[in-house]
């Protein structure tokens, strides 16, 4: 069974979904121990929801007041889902599906990770963070390779966090493998806008990737969704000086920090033909980087099964508000 809140209403309502076969329907009954949404009231906040469909108890989960917008406020449909126990905004900002995973209380400040791909995957740091009180945000703009684009996206999803959800004027940007290259790109281009960067395993060289494997079939594929991506031919990517290990100047003028792990085993994205040499770039320039080596570590699993020095890195370290 599914439910959908419907926040376009001048009052939400309840509406679910049974899943199977069957057109029948019957009527949900909703109680609640505090108002729900009011029309032009409160802020999209609601007390716990006990909802009973056909018999079956839920409890939605709880969304704090005057942390988020009113539904007349935003330029978009918002639906309500849970993530792992905790609440999730679906929504859509320049026709790219969004979302934002909200903490149960958010800690001063509204402090928040941007994972750039493949959300959900190893989520260890995201969830240690919302634990802490921290917001986990994601816009879908995957094959686009963190490419002008791409970053035309990321600027509006940006604007759309800061202005309607009132989050940190800084994220930390999580980049995961190819999730590298939007991370640090962004930060490049708005080193504003960054408090710090988490990269696991990431991309930070187009020659090491896609452009290694180029040759095979697969590696063709995702070199040529790359070369569009950037609008390059094969002259023009040889020829290429933006990767990230090429534009690396920015961040340390912005004394941004950074956290690479990375295992010295990964022979789909070497770490000497990425992260070693970000580091020892970066390093050159007096910029402030850790990196996590985890002995005949592969590409995958990314992270780490306890994430701790993810988490207390980024919380030593990132400026949400500076």
């Amino acid at each position: 069974m599914s439910l959908q809140i419907d926040l376009e209403l001048p009052f939400a309502s309840v509406r679910g979904k049974k899943s199977g076969s069957g057109s029948g329907s019957s009527q949900s009954s909703l109680s609640c121990d505090a108002v729900a949404v009011q029309a032009g009231g409160m802020r999209f906040a609601f007390s716990r929801l006990a909802v009973v469909w056909l018999g079956i108890a839920m409890t939605l989960p709880t969304l704090s007041p005057a942390a988020h917008p009113s539904p007349a406020e935003l330029p978009s449909p918002v639906s309500l889902t849970t993530w792992r126990g905790f609440s999730q905004l679906n929504f859509e900002v320049a026709g790219r599906p969004c979302l934002l995973v909200l903490p149960e209380q958010a800690v001063p400040g509204r402090p928040w990770i941007w994972r750039t791909e493949f959300f959900g995957h190893a989520p260890q740091a995201d969830l240690a963070l919302l634990a802490r009180g921290w917001h986990v945000a994601y816009m879908q703009a995957s094959d686009l390779y963190g490419a002008p684009p791409a970053m035309a996206l990321f600027d509006a999803f940006y604007q759309h966090l800061v202005k309607f959800h009132q989050l940190a004027p800084r994220a930390v940007m999580e980049g995961l493998s190819r999730g590298g290259l939007y991370a640090f790109n962004f930060a490049v281009m708005y080193p504003d806008r960054v408090s710090a960067l988490y990269l696991d395993a990431p991309v930070l060289n187009l020659q090491s990737w896609p452009g290694r494997s180029k040759h095979t079939p697969e590696g063709g594929k995702l070199w040529r969704e790359c070369m569009a991506a950037y609008g390059l031919d094969d002259a023009g990517m040889a020829a290429f000086k933006g990767s990230p290990i090429d534009r690396i100047e920015p961040l340390a003028r912005a004394r941004i920090p950074i956290l690479s792990v990375c295992g010295d085993a990964d022979f789909n994205v070497p770490l000497g033909e990425n992260t070693a040499i970000l580091a020892e770039r970066y390093r050159a320039l007096g910029g402030l980087i850790e990196v996590i080596i985890k002995p005949g570590g592969k590409h995958h699993p990314h992270s780490l099964e306890d994430p701790t020095p993810i988490v207390d890195f980024l919380i030593k370290h990132a400026r949400p508000s500076s």
